[in-house]
């Protein structure tokens, strides 16, 4: 029998988790971030997967109920890159994650097939195996799995536009002589079935497989390549975790961010904050379609709440925050130097320096033109070539496939 859902299952699955649901406070109890470490993830379990990655890079966890194999991350591979996962067969999941691009898209908003703009800038999938929770903004995404049905069911806005076009994507997928010899080999517990859960399980193995962690500061800081860096790297690596700028509170660890978890720390950690990007009305309001967190818990203190991204390859991911609305790393810098953005004119005029939702960490601060030049250089030997031309996390497919 097949399995199938509709957009009504897809709210249920986002709301209520996974089925060994996870059961914790997802704010925690302090009066700034709300920074939480997760109750033990009974669903997930170490990898025996050979991940690509140095051995100072510990691995991700993988779920129980989907344990990583090669033959469902070559099936994730090509699903990933496959337009007829979107109902005008014109977008795949790589057309807003580009192997180029760290897994972004360059845009300030990504676009579905209607041509309706998303709300959210298109996060880097580089390192997603090691999220403990999905996406800028909603804490009930715990799973990969569960994230894909976002894209190809949502329906505002709509991206890859396929709820309720389950048969028409399955006789898709089995029209092609290529598919159901991998469903086999990836499924044969079920028989190879072609379905959204075996669809989403091996997209989710294959973004499992994609890891960052050979950049020119990882081999100075981890790996003793004392020449890998600039004297400036190593100027702007001690500026960034430092006091005065206070980057490291929540760029931290192995991935540059707070939200996370991975065989060392199977327990996770993860955090939501607002930064003072926009403070329309004095009390802390954010563009009404897109408050933070507080879409999904109703909480007024989560207005403006977003996940802090990792700073891998960001030198590579612009533009940034969770709206695409700074356009560079400088941009970037001048609104945390300034301890919250400042918007003269127009619909989202103010000061978000003034934000009282704003976290405590971001004071404000003063920084030379040398500091500027040094953190900058730090940032951007965060840059890993290598994850932008690994044939393993490249399009597998020629045009020619795609239109026989």
């Amino acid at each position: 029998m097949r399995w199938t859902i509709g957009i009504a299952g897809l709210f249920s699955i986002l709301l209520l988790g996974s089925a060994a649901a996870l059961s914790f406070d997802l704010f925690g109890s302090e009066a700034d971030d709300k920074s939480v470490g997760l109750q033990p993830i009974t669903d997930y379990q170490r990898s025996t997967y050979p991940f690509d990655k140095p051995d100072w890079m510990p691995a991700p966890m993988e779920p129980v109920a989907n344990p990583l194999t090669a033959s469902k991350v070559e099936l994730g591979r090509r699903l990933f890159y496959d337009p007829r996962l979107s109902l005008s067969e014109t977008h795949s999941c790589g057309t807003c994650h580009l192997q180029d691009r760290a897994f972004s898209d360059g845009l300030a908003v990504s676009t579905g097939i209607t041509g309706q703009d998303t709300p959210r800038n298109s996060m880097s999938l580089v390192n997603v195996g090691y999220a403990s929770t999905l996406t800028w903004a909603n804490p009930h995404l715990l799973s990969l799995e569960q994230q894909a049905l976002v894209p190809l069911l949502g329906q505002d806005p709509v991206e890859m536009g396929m709820s309720g076009a389950d048969e028409e994507m399955i006789a898709r997928l089995e029209a092609d002589p290529i598919y159901p010899p991998l469903f086999k080999a990836a499924y044969p517990e079920v028989d190879g079935e072609i379905s959204f859960a075996t669809v989403t399980r091996a997209l989710a193995s294959f973004q499992r497989t994609i890891i960052s962690a050979r950049s020119p500061y990882d081999r100075y800081r981890y790996e003793g390549d004392i020449d890998a860096v600039s004297d400036a790297v190593i100027r702007g690596e001690s500026l960034f975790f430092s006091e005065k700028f206070e980057c490291h509170h929540c760029h931290n660890g192995i991935n540059f961010n707070d939200t996370v978890f991975h065989e060392r720390d199977p327990n996770g950690q993860r955090a939501f904050h607002n930064t003072g990007l926009y403070n329309l009305d004095e009390a802390g309001a954010y563009p009404a379609h897109d408050p933070g967190v507080m879409d999904i818990t109703g909480r007024p203190e989560d207005m403006g709440r977003f996940k802090a991204p990792s700073l891998r390859n960001i030198a590579l991911t612009a533009p940034y925050m969770h709206d695409g609305s700074i356009g560079t790393l400088d941009g970037v810098i001048d609104h945390y130097a300034a301890g919250g953005r400042t918007i003269t004119e127009g619909k989202y005029a103010g000061v978000g320096s003034d934000n009282p939702l704003k976290s405590s960490f971001i004071p404000g601060f003063e920084i030379s033109e040398q500091e500027r030049a040094d953190l900058l250089a730090f940032l951007n030997a965060l840059t890993d070539e290598t994850v932008l031309t690994n044939p393993a996390y490249s399009n597998p497919w020629t045009t020619e496939d795609l239109t026989q």
